[in-house]
């Protein structure tokens, strides 16, 4: 019986519009249906996370949740303040800002410590994860003031001001890495297929299954909430996954046409390709799925959206190529077939197809991994281990708002804030849960707690303590003078945690206390990462090995397929640490050193690139595996099947970089990470591991390579999961 991707590309083969018209009809409807469903975002509560999320919680509980924020400050354009022109101007704003419905209160006018700045802070309703939104009617207020005030510079930042400028500019971003990945990709392909029509149909798939991937992952998001991160890595793998499945399926189609010499038709070529590329396709995508699937067991919303994003994304690419994909190449392939007729008529001869690679230029790569396997194995493997070096330096923190680019204008007033107003910086929120009945001691024992941080130079003051109306809940604030990401800010965390709070709240019974805030979530974070990492690498690490086993009936090459992804990945991981923990190249890439590594790129880095790498692992060794099927041996099998499919991977590296290397060219410093490690870790697989490693572990290896399968005893062509009368029946002319 056939397989269901040899009859659905025979299905479109034989009804090409119907199939076309059909891919649109989806993506239209998906588009319509997310539309009209719309995104569920994940609320405030979806990212508590470890002792600061469960403070957080407990506060919300008691109503006591800390509110956004916004501050408007107010100094003079040059010169000396004019303080009662400046005074005059905090009554105007605070009669403005009052009436808002997005306005909880606002607060006296403060005086900085040089009488410089006069800061009115505002107060928003609502959860913080809202705010955003809220913020346009705030600034707009300001400017009102500003423009009624012309001699005075007023000002506004704060969280929610800052979050969307931050959004502003990862939108500008993100066109401007359209602008450049559009026009390289569509180079690239005119390149590897030398026509115009040919190089457009795998970006229009691509557009396409983005399109659709859009409408729904917004349905998606009813299920597992988003965190609005979908929308980037969906536009980002789904250009590099849409483009690279296309690109193999083409590409055989290509090959099987020059080889045939016009004996076959359009629609067993599409046949053909679909029994080999089309099926390694679909092993290949349900590999990314697979890995990807993994990030859910993070327990951490971003990671879950960007799970959902890529699984979307990746199924609908499958889909486009099991389905227009093979309409299009008969439509193409009958255009051709008439414009050849039409030549020979005319006496012309015709056009040559370009077909398999395997020129001077990849025999000469392989050359060191066929006349030298050991010494080229070893040689390569000490060259990514020498990259994997700098790993033992690696420094994984939470990046903070205090990393964001200063060409935001709140963040260029946000300075300023902390310049004037420095016990303003970092607030730490100790919240307490117990009995009511012990609520004086409860808030006996938070007296002596800021006592006690008076006395510790970490701290710069407190607030009045607030409980809830049930007397369970009790909130503190404490207050640092110091940046959310430095050592003195992460020092008072400690302080507070294992000294303060011990002996003052810790003693009071059936008390349940913690810490919350901005240096809490940065230092939490990382260490819930950290926790989750092993279990989801170990998981990675299962579904990678029984993904190749069950692709190619292999243990061998399953335990090949780890270690490789093991080793590329530690391998880019090690130069991203090379490159942004120092400062040596912060002008060639236009970012200024945190010393660290987000803490999401690691995990993002193994789980993606795990998928991704299974891309290249299945279409090379499906050629591989193709002629030892066929009964070449397995040295000749090896040598042609990496010569035959270098060309397409090094075609599909190429978009794939080009596309990762563009978000590089963003401001927010996590997103040029993972830009920079998922390219580098593309080149070094392609590059290095599939022309250079495997080929010589597996010439090494010979028959074993199969083991415990023998390939060899078959006589026809297969790919991952075939046997040999599932080829499909060849149309002659």
């Amino acid at each position: 019986m056939k397989s269901l991707t040899v009859r659905m590309a025979r299905w479109s083969a034989r009804h090409p519009w119907r199939a076309v018209v059909g891919w649109l009809v989806f993506v239209a409807l998906c588009l319509a249906v997310g539309g009209a469903v719309g995104t569920n975002s994940a609320t405030t509560a979806d990212y508590r996370i470890g002792e600061a999320g469960r403070a957080e919680a407990m506060a919300a509980e008691g109503h006591l949740e800390r509110r956004s924020t916004e501050q408007v400050l107010i100094s003079a354009r040059s010169g000396a303040l004019d303080k009662p022109a400046a005074e005059a101007a905090a009554r105007d704003l605070t009669a403005r800002m009052k009436p808002l419905p997005e306005v909880a209160g606002v607060a006296k006018p403060l005086w900085s410590g040089d009488g410089r700045i006069l800061m009115v802070e505002v107060a928003l309703k609502g959860e913080e994860r809202d705010a955003d939104d809220k913020v346009d009617a705030l600034v707009a207020r300001t400017e009102s003031v500003q423009k009624s005030h012309p001699r005075l510079l007023i000002e506004e930042t704060g969280s929610p001001s800052t979050s969307k400028g931050v959004d502003q500019q990862r939108n500008d971003d993100l066109a401007l890495s359209e602008m450049i990945t559009l026009p390289v990709t569509l180079v690239t392909l005119l390149f590897v297929f030398g026509s115009v029509i040919m190089a457009t149909v795998p970006l229009l798939l691509a557009l396409t299954s983005i399109a659709a991937a859009f409408g729904l992952s917004m349905v998606a998001s009813h299920l597992s909430p988003d965190a609005g991160v979908s929308a980037n890595v969906i536009l980002m793998i789904g250009l590099a996954v849409g483009v690279d499945y296309t690109l193999f399926y083409l590409k055989r189609e290509r090959e099987e046409r020059a080889r045939s010499g016009g004996r076959l038709t359009s629609e067993a070529l599409v046949e053909l390709a679909a029994a080999t590329s089309g099926r390694a396709v679909v092993v290949s995508g349900l590999a990314v799925i697979a890995s990807t699937a993994t990030l859910y067991l993070a327990s951490d919303v971003i990671f879950s959206s960007l799970a959902t994003g890529t699984i979307v994304v990746v199924l609908v690419a499958v889909a486009s190529s099991l389905t227009a994909l093979p309409a299009l190449l008969t439509m193409l392939g009958k255009r051709a077939e008439r414009t050849a007729q039409r030549r020979a008529e005319r006496g012309k001869p015709a056009r040559r197809t370009r077909g398999e690679g395997g020129g001077r230029i990849w025999t000469a790569l392989l050359r060191p991994a066929a006349r030298h396997p050991l010494a080229t194995l070893c040689a390569s493997v000490l060259a990514l281990l020498a990259l994997v070096l700098p790993l033992t330096e690696l420094k994984i923190t939470e990046m903070s708002r205090d990393t964001h680019s200063r060409e935001i204008p709140a963040m260029r007033v946000y300075d300023r804030l902390n310049e004037g107003f420095p016990e303003q910086r970092v607030t730490h929120d100790i919240v307490v849960r117990a009995d009511a009945s012990r609520a004086q001691e409860v808030t006996g024992a938070l007296r002596r707690l800021a006592e006690r941080t008076d006395r510790d130079p970490l701290f710069a003051g407190s607030s009045r303590i607030r409980t809830s109306a049930d007397h369970r809940i009790s909130v503190l604030r404490l207050k640092t003078p110091y940046l959310g990401n430095s050592g003195q800010a992460r020092d008072s965390l400690d302080h507070l945690r294992h000294d303060h709070l011990p002996a003052t709240v810790g003693r009071v019974e059936g008390a349940e206390y913690g810490v919350s805030g901005d240096v809490a979530r940065y230092a939490d974070y990382p260490a819930h990462q950290n926790s989750k990492l092993p279990l989801v690498i170990g998981a990675l690490l299962l579904v990678t090995f029984a993904m190749t086993v069950y692709a190619f009936r292999s243990v061998v090459l399953g335990l090949i397929g780890v270690v490789l992804n093991l080793l590329s990945a530690a391998a880019a991981l090690g130069l991203l640490v090379l490159v942004f923990q120092g400062t040596w190249a912060e002008g060639l890439l236009d970012f200024h050193s945190t010393g660290s590594i987000g803490s999401r790129v690691p995990l993002f880095l193994f789980v993606i690139l795990f998928g991704l790498s299974m891309d290249y692992q299945v279409f090379v060794v499906s050629r591989i595996r193709e002629a030892a099927l066929a009964g070449v041996p397995t040295r000749q099998a090896v040598l042609d099947g990496i010569r035959t499919s270098a060309s397409v991977v090094t075609s599909a590296a190429v978009v794939m970089t080009t596309v990762f290397v563009s978000f590089v060219f963003l401001h927010l410093i996590e997103m040029k990470q993972i830009g920079f490690v998922l390219a580098a870790a593309v080149l070094l697989d392609a590059f290095v591991i599939r022309i250079m490693i495997l080929p010589a572990a597996l010439l090494l290896l010979g028959e074993a390579t199969w083991w415990p399968s023998r390939p060899g005893r078959g006589t026809a062509a297969a790919v991952p999961g075939d046997t040999a009368h599932e080829r499909p029946v060849i149309g002659i002319r």
